[in-house]
């Protein structure tokens, strides 16, 4: 008779969410198996991030768990030895209109008030912090020192090995096919090779959330949309905050803007549709290129003879009102979900391991459960949209 394999827990995705899951689990002392599609760890959306770690947010939950996530990005070199290529270069928003300043004023009593370090910075500092930025027109802008960049590479290593060495088992070119549920509760899952058994299964898996969540009959409200990055050849330093724009491009196809330069130099950047593009489709377009070109060369005239080395694109797995998903099924017990990370689930991914470890392992959550009952798989996603687009 082969050998049944029971584990405490099983984690679903081995990406930006399910490695620092598996990682603070093992911490507990758990038994962790971590199931995954691709062929080694980090290599669905995890690669496709350009490496910003923030908590000038506005939503209080996304603050609370992005400053944890900081905490564990700046120390980890610290307490392991292993360099996560992390830049504390803060974020800065510079901003070129009053609608912009109006609105980021308006949150900083929220920031402030979740002990972000943060403040509205005049015009001649943002030139200092940003060389050679365009001075036309400046107002000034939100800087935020303790916000900065890893390699999301570098980090999906670590926290692998470190979770591996602790115990945790991966099985990957194993993409989960079925959930075991009985009497109202989990009790493993099923893939092409066999089946796994654990009283707790994590559906970390991106993109693919939905479809894990209807395999228990749940529907999860997360859709990927597709986001286009490109990255630069290496050239010398000569600004450290990563830079987000956040008018609308005057092309009329995009939002915010946002890039810097890594622990190499190079300069990697992204901007967000105006109309999101749905679907799974990651071939790269004809249209990033000119288009973001045009927003940097305007931002900052300097990077005009820049050189392109690659583009790609990378899935946003999103919800219906812009906010993750952490939480408890009710309906299945053992089933919890780390989803909907809206295209932030790199920055977000340490802390929300480390509070959903806390959650499976201790029933309260590693924030203050008050700021995560925002974020309950229950709640109405539809009208808090519509209070977001008033």
């Amino acid at each position: 008779m082969a050998k049944r394999e029971i584990y405490d827990a099983i984690v679903i995705g081995a990406g930006s969410v399910g490695l620092p899951s598996a990682y603070f689990l093992t911490l507990e002392g758990w038994k962790v198996l971590v199931l995954d599609g691709d062929s080694s760890p980090g290599q669905g959306q995890n690669k496709a991030a350009i490496g910003g770690v923030r908590a000038t947010h506005s939503d209080p939950a996304k603050i609370t768990l992005c400053l944890d996530s900081i905490d564990i990005f700046s120390s980890w070199k610290e307490r392991h030895g292993t360099d996560l290529g992390w830049i504390p270069g803060g974020y800065c928003f510079p901003v070129y209109r009053r609608t912009e300043e109006r609105i980021l004023k308006g949150i900083l009593p929220v920031q402030k008030s979740y002990k972000l370090e943060i403040d509205w910075q005049g015009p001649e500092f943002i030139k200092k912090l940003i060389s050679g930025i365009n001075e036309k027109g400046l107002r000034g802008g939100t800087f935020s020192p303790g916000d900065g960049q890893v390699s999301p590479l570098k980090a999906a290593a670590a926290f692998w090995k470190e979770s591996r060495d602790r115990g945790a088992e991966y099985r990957f070119k194993e993409p989960v096919t079925g959930l075991v549920i009985r009497g109202g509760r989990i009790k493993g899952v099923k893939t092409a090779k066999g089946t796994y058994h654990a009283d707790v299964v994590l559906n970390a898996a991106g993109a693919n959330a939905r479809e894990i969540g209807l395999m228990a009959g749940i529907d999860i409200p997360v859709v990927p949309d597709s986001h286009e990055a490109g990255i630069s050849a290496p050239m010398e330093r000569f600004f450290d905050p990563l830079i987000v724009d956040i008018r609308p491009g005057p092309e009329g196809k995009t939002k915010n803007f946002y890039f810097g330069q890594n622990d190499r130099g190079q300069v990697i950047f992204c901007y967000t549709p105006i109309v999101p593009i749905i679907g799974t489709n990651r071939s790269c377009t004809s249209e990033f290129m000119p288009v973001i070109a045009r927003r940097l060369i305007d931002l900052i005239p300097r990077l005009e003879n820049m050189l392109i080395r690659r583009v790609w694109r990378g899935l946003y797995p999103m919800t219906p009102d812009g906010i993750i998903i952490l939480d408890r099924i009710h309906e299945i017990g053992g089933l919890f979900l780390a989803v909907g990370m809206c295209g932030q689930g790199f920055m977000l991914g340490p802390g929300v391991g480390r509070s959903m470890a806390s959650l499976i392992v201790r029933d309260e959550p590693g924030i203050d459960p008050e700021v995560f009952s925002t974020l309950s798989f229950y709640r109405d996603f539809y009208t808090k949209r519509e209070e977001a687009l008033k």
